[in-house]
């Protein structure tokens, strides 16, 4: 054979192989489900095989003799899985931190620590991956750990505790900090007080020995509003907070570590004599705003288009979580699904999303002992 005619052989035959790899690589989209365990040890974490074309998922490990992991967060890149432990019980509760075998999907532990309040509500990592901030809702408190390398958690390095209260004596008679973000360019950190009607405000040096956290600026909500959860805009200029008192989603312009108030959106189709609006998030795309409601009438999830250039909502429509008590929920990665946690009625509902019109369609359900937080993931 000649030079050529060989040199051009073995080129198509490296393409082939490099073809033939690349097909048998498949991506891999991983589920995990938090739950709790009626104050006892029991199966806290689910992991799922999640098919992104369907919409089916293949349960690949339980995580058993756990209590309350009621919440949990990932890595930004997916290597560690972070989970509040012994939530909702009269002693501090913990945080564990994770290594996730993506190829396995399951999940082994590097280690524990205290979580220095009562009751663990909401974890949030930092863009660095090197902070993990938790919110204690039953004590008011904030704690900040530091995240090594290797995905383990040292002791808190800062403890912030808050006393204040609001009008709703039942719900309101202290602070309660539900859950923390950081801004959209790592310099910020606003932290929700359901107790107070206050969106606490803080600086992040991660350049400090100690007090990594600096207090900034306080946003005063309504009287009787209880902030509960807060999610930014993928391009970074709006903010929207849900709040589980008054049922409303408050919409903020945000720069340079500034939320500025626009307005309220009722999230609620019926009007309710107490709400208890949970979870937001908003869309891969950006054009999307999904909010979940929890009763005592109406368990949904209200659907909001997004104006691109001003950020404000228009009501889409609502959606019946086929399900009582929706607490948490999650966008798949694709954005091709919407997956809801009913808390009360032991099962995920799976919704095929239209990436159009935002609508969301019935698909698929997983049955699980109360559900109550989701996290996704492609690998």
């Amino acid at each position: 054979m000649p030079i050529n005619s060989l040199s051009k052989f073995l080129l198509l035959g490296l393409i082939l192989v490099l073809f033939v790899g690349c097909k048998s690589t498949k991506e891999t989209t991983l589920l995990f489900v938090g739950s709790f365990t009626d104050k006892k040890p029991g199966k806290g974490i689910h992991i799922y095989e999640f098919d992104n074309k369907t919409g089916e998922s293949k349960l690949k490990y339980t995580l058993d003799s756990v209590t309350n992991t009621s919440f949990l967060k990932l890595s930004s890149n997916g290597k560690y899985l972070y989970a509040v432990m012994e939530s909702q019980m009269p002693y501090n509760g913990k945080i564990a931190s994770f290594a996730v075998d993506s190829i396995q999907g399951k999940i082994d532990l590097i280690n524990i620590q205290d979580c220095e309040g009562l009751n663990p509500a909401h974890l949030e990592v930092d863009k660095t991956g090197k902070f993990l901030v938790n919110s204690n809702y039953s004590d008011g408190s904030l704690s900040l750990l530091k995240v090594n390398s290797d995905g383990s958690l040292n002791p808190y390095s800062q403890l912030l505790r808050f006393k204040d209260s609001s009008i709703i004596k039942s719900r309101q008679e202290s602070s309660h900090i539900h859950s923390a973000n950081f801004s959209p360019d790592n310099k910020y950190l606003f932290a929700h007080d359901l107790g107070s009607d206050k969106i606490r405000g803080f600086s992040l040096d991660v350049n400090a020995q100690d007090s990594i956290l600096q207090k900034g600026s306080q946003i005063k909500l309504k009287p009787g509003s209880g902030p509960r959860h807060f999610t930014f805009h993928p391009n970074g200029k709006f903010g929207y907070s849900i709040s589980e008192l008054s049922g409303k989603i408050t919409m903020f312009k945000y720069k340079n570590g500034q939320l500025e108030f626009i307005r309220d959106y009722l999230s609620y189709q019926q009007k309710q004599e107490m709400y208890r609006a949970a979870d937001i998030h908003v869309s891969p795309d950006g054009k999307f705003l999904y909010a979940s409601n929890r009763g005592p009438k109406e368990d949904s999830i209200s659907i909001f288009s997004i104006d691109n250039k001003t950020g404000e909502l228009i009501l889409v429509g609502y959606e019946p979580t086929y399900g009582k008590h929706p607490r948490n929920f999650a966008i798949s990665p694709e954005g091709d699904f919407l997956l809801v946690a009913n808390q009360f009625t032991n099962n995920i509902v799976i919704f095929k999303r239209d990436k159009k019109t935002g609508k969301l369609k019935l698909q698929n359900e997983i049955k699980v002992n109360s559900p109550s937080s989701i996290q996704m993931k492609s690998y």
